[in-house]
């Protein structure tokens, strides 16, 4: 088995448990760990949590209704923001704050869209976060420009803002950082950067739906926003994207790229047709979300809280550091990360906590690895195209920088991850993941020689 899962595998693997147990509501109750000496599941005691955890996604059969309407229609594919496409850009580009939605068909093509519409092209730089799913790397690959990492601040697990400017060169064109797991970047000091040099910011928030930054929403802060609506999204259509804007020139150009370069509005490119591709949603999945923001919404506030006392009861136990968020923001934890400090618990390394932790009933993983050193961007460097934009020597200086992002290597080394859907459980089962931790913690010396 792989020393990491990806978040996918992670996520199949978390919601494998039962149906949502009963909320029992937000009041904070005292923290009784009798079992806190008892020895752990991998050294022959009782795991802490015994029960199954919330399956991911969750059908509602009243959907069932609207969806069939679509199909029984023969409207099939969405055009020009009509019909249940249109329905649903309405709504959550109100829900956000935003003045303009367009969907897309998936939260990759939403970057791709983005970063072409802010000028992104062959030979460019974008300065981009390391620690984030592999789509955000890969949608500055397919525009043959070099993502340029800055380095992730170990304290948030976000870009770290002071860490941008000895990224840019006279080659840079935008700004991406990544709203991952659903937590919000400082986004004032980010823009601040990208204003001084003339850069244009987009937001991946594929992971922070309803996540705030000084009582703004995540997307709604930058150039352009772009979202993810894959299975195991907080607001899930199997596959499905968008883009959030407040400009209507830049969004009349996502509108027109996503739909075969298509004239629309303010953009008319030189002609009925300009540079685009077919990236839309259909009718049947825009239904499909449109019908879910309230779950969203309610959904939201049940992990916020659940993450909020989980988050009081963990700052208890050395060797357990959790995440450090911007002054009056709020996440949205699409996984609830902390950093795991191995001395604090005995020399137990991480992978052996993960392996005792998953024993007592709590589905957790290692999170994002260095995936710089994976081989996709030597290949990517190594290429014909990239080799004819970039000299043998802005290759090479790139390849040696992945060296100097010591903050995205200590998180990457350190972190865990523990999925959604366990935020949606009782208030008694975020007691079971804190007990369970203790319980490790005390037995730490023990399971280092074991397991």
């Amino acid at each position: 088995m792989k020393g990491y899962f990806t978040r996918r595998e992670f996520a199949r693997t978390a919601v494998a448990g039962s149906a949502a147990l009963t909320w029992l509501g937000a009041r904070r109750m005292p923290r009784v760990f009798a079992a806190e000496a008892g020895k752990p599941a991998l050294l022959g005691g009782t795991p802490t949590h015994k029960g199954g955890w919330p399956g991911w996604p969750k059908w509602n059969k009243s959907w069932e209704p609207e969806i069939v309407k679509v199909l029984r229609s023969g409207q099939w594919c969405g055009f020009g923001g009509s019909g249940k496409v249109g329905d649903f850009e309405k709504a959550y580009a109100k829900l956000l704050g935003a003045k303009h939605c367009v969907t897309m068909a998936s939260g990759t093509t939403s970057l791709l869209t983005a970063l072409h519409v802010v000028g992104v092209d062959a030979g460019d730089e974008v300065i981009v976060s390391p620690f984030t799913f592999i789509a955000t790397y890969n949608a500055v690959l397919m525009h043959k420009a070099l993502p340029i990492f800055a380095d992730t601040d170990p304290n948030t697990m976000t870009m770290d803002p002071a860490s941008i400017e000895s990224c840019i060169t006279e080659r840079t064109r935008a700004i991406v950082p990544v709203h991952i797991y659903g937590m919000p970047c400082d986004m004032d000091p980010i823009n601040a950067m990208a204003k001084k040099h003339n850069l244009a910011v987009v937001e991946d928030a594929c992971q922070a739906w309803l996540g705030e930054y000084k009582g703004r929403k995540c997307g709604t802060l930058a150039d352009l926003g772009c979202f993810s609506f894959q299975n195991s999204k907080h607001i899930p259509a199997g596959d499905g994207g968008a883009i959030t804007g407040n400009s209507d020139e830049l969004m009349d150009r996502c509108m027109s790229y996503h739909d075969v370069g298509r004239a629309v509005g303010t953009y008319k490119g030189k002609g009925y047709f300009t540079r685009g591709s077919n990236y839309r949603m259909t009718h049947y999945q825009a239904a499909m979300l449109v019908q879910q923001i309230d779950k969203l919404v309610t959904d939201t506030r049940r992990r916020q809280e659940n993450a909020d006392y989980l988050t009081a009861g963990l700052n208890e136990i050395p060797g357990i550091q959790t995440v450090r968020l911007p002054k009056n923001s709020r996440a949205v934890w699409h996984l609830y990360a902390f950093l795991y400090d191995g001395d604090q618990f005995n020399g137990l390394p991480r992978n052996k906590f993960i392996k005792a932790l998953r024993a007592e009933g709590i589905p957790c993983s290692d999170g994002y690895h260095e995936q710089y050193n994976d081989g996709l961007l030597d290949e990517a460097i190594n290429s014909r195209g990239f080799k004819r934009l970039y000299s043998a020597k802005r290759l090479k200086a790139y390849r040696d920088s992945f060296q100097e992002l010591k903050g995205n290597k200590k998180v990457c080394e350190t972190n865990v991850g523990i999925f959604q859907t366990l935020l949606l459980a009782d208030r008694g089962d975020m007691d079971h993941i804190i007990e369970a931790i203790r319980k490790i913690q005390a037995h730490s010396e023990a399971l280092a020689k074991v397991v």
